[in-house]
């Protein structure tokens, strides 16, 4: 039984990783690539690392693979957070479609 949850997580994941990849191909916008390069394909190594979990059954391996997945949550927003303030300051975001920009300086003071 834990084999055949820890392969249907492992196919879940690399679908949603899969979906991730194609994303990036497919939106233009660097924030919306942005997006989507952080948020399913950490979803995606999420499910992945708990299916192997399953399937291996090994206290070192589970040990490495919570690691893996506590690392992939910790560098995946903040690596997402730079790029988008590098982008903001550079100008290289479409300003046009913004409803809200929080990054916008205040020139009257």
């Amino acid at each position: 039984m834990t084999d055949l949850i820890g392969g249907i997580l492992i196919v879940l994941g690399a679908a949603l990783t899969a979906l991730a990849g194609i994303g990036q191909v497919r939106f233009g916008d660097l924030m919306t690539r942005m997006h989507v390069a952080t948020k399913p394909s950490t979803l995606g190594l999420l499910l992945v690392a708990t299916g192997a979990m399953f399937r291996i059954q090994a206290t070192s391996a589970i040990s490495l693979l919570s690691l893996t997945i506590v690392l992939q949550f910790v560098t995946g927003p903040v690596s997402a957070h730079l790029v988008a303030r590098a982008a903001h300051r550079h100008g290289d975001w479409d300003r046009a479609g913004a409803v809200l920009d929080e990054l916008a300086e205040i020139d009257e003071l």
